[in-house]
């Protein structure tokens, strides 16, 4: 008897719960009753039903309010209540967005939106118009749309937002308006986002790490600002790829050996579901690095890198020099003819440099 695992189940984006509020909340304004739901349109054509959890008029201003559902993705903001409301503004005035409380405020250049604006990607904005439209005739309304996320102030410590210059809350976004479970989208983006902000602040360093420890000590050995640090994760694919078409004049690629270890194995998602590090293949590497066959025989049958790692040091063999090396032939091989001076380091767990390949650059002036 097989048994099959369910899809998935795919969410919405922040952008799509506030569009569904926001036209909600317009319906009111125009003297409708409060709806219990809403359809909305996504940015593929697609039309989808939101449920409402409380629409009405507060303090003679209407509102509607959103339960986000973000399907099976382990989001942030799943279950956050995301509120719309609206005002009428002067004809020929347009959409004009505001940030309540918990949504942010963009303040540094590099974003899809300017500083000094509400942090409210291109698409839901214009999901939102496409929205008031089709509540209003369509034609666009001149209207103020004010839209929070209780708590977003809090919840938004547990994103990256802080680092691009994000400050007060969580950002709306959405480039579809569905959630698709660990498509992992939302993190490249991020990183995406994140190289964008240090090109724009002229920044020629970049570092990527795969986590805390990792980018924690990469800044103290540079002096980097944390602007130039850039949370790679698992997703090195994701930032060599990008860094193709922004690049910098330096780049450092820091990590832990394991991870590090699959990087020189060629690999560019580092997650440990797409499998391990393959010990055979790390055993041959050291083997044609003077490694002894008893040595080689060892690391062969190691459950972990971590552990192989303790023989090779016992037999005075600098195995985080040589995947280091291997992981910087994998990042120069996926640069390709990028014009850009790498450099990799390889951490242990207590944050202790224990390999490096590549020019030992300077730490860079600070502009």
């Amino acid at each position: 008897m097989t048994h099959h695992t369910p899809p998935l189940r795919r969410g919405w984006t922040t952008g799509s719960c506030a569009t569904a509020a926001t036209k909600a909340a317009w319906l009111v304004l125009k003297g409708h009753t409060p709806p219990a739901t809403v359809p909305i349109t996504l940015p593929s054509g697609q039309s989808v039903t939101f449920a409402l959890c409380q629409c009405g008029i507060n303090n003679a201003t209407p509102f509607a309010e959103v339960i986000k559902d973000a399907g099976d993705d382990p989001d942030v903001t799943h279950g956050a209540l995301i509120r719309a409301s609206v005002r009428a503004l002067p004809a020929g005035t347009g959409v004009l967005f505001k940030a309540g409380e918990g949504v942010g405020t963009v303040t540094r250049p590099g974003l899809p939106i300017p500083p000094g604006e509400a942090a409210i990607n291109p698409v839901p904005r214009a999901m939102i118009c496409t929205a008031l439209a089709e509540a209003n005739g369509g034609t666009l309304p001149d209207v103020e749309v004010t839209l929070s996320i209780q708590n977003g102030a809090k919840l938004a410590e547990r994103t990256l937002n802080g680092r691009l210059g994000i400050v007060g809350g969580l950002s709306i976004l959405g480039t579809t308006g569905i959630v698709v479970p660990f498509s992992c989208a939302a993190w490249i983006d991020s990183i995406h986002r994140g190289i964008d902000v240090a090109h724009a602040l002229g920044l020629t360093h970049i570092a990527g790490s795969t986590g805390n420890v990792s980018e924690k000590a990469v800044q103290k050995h540079y002096n980097l600002p944390e602007t130039a640090l850039i949370e790679m994760g698992d997703f090195v694919g994701g930032l060599l790829k990008y860094v193709r078409k922004v690049p910098f004049v330096r780049l450092t690629i820091a990590g832990g050996i394991a991870k590090m270890t699959k990087l020189g194995q060629g690999r560019l998602d580092l997650h440990s579901k797409r499998g391990q590090a393959d010990m055979p293949a790390l055993a041959h590497l050291m083997a044609q690095h003077g490694a002894s066959p008893t040595l080689v025989q060892t690391i062969e049958n190691c459950p972990t890198v971590a552990e192989a790692f303790l023989y090779a040091r016992k037999a005075h063999l600098p195995m985080g020099t040589i995947i280091a090396q291997s992981a910087l032939a994998t990042v120069q091989q996926t640069l390709t003819a990028t014009p850009c001076c790498v450099d990799v380091q390889v951490y242990d767990r207590a944050g202790n440099m224990v390999g490096h390949a590549g020019p030992t650059l300077p730490p860079a002036a600070l502009g």
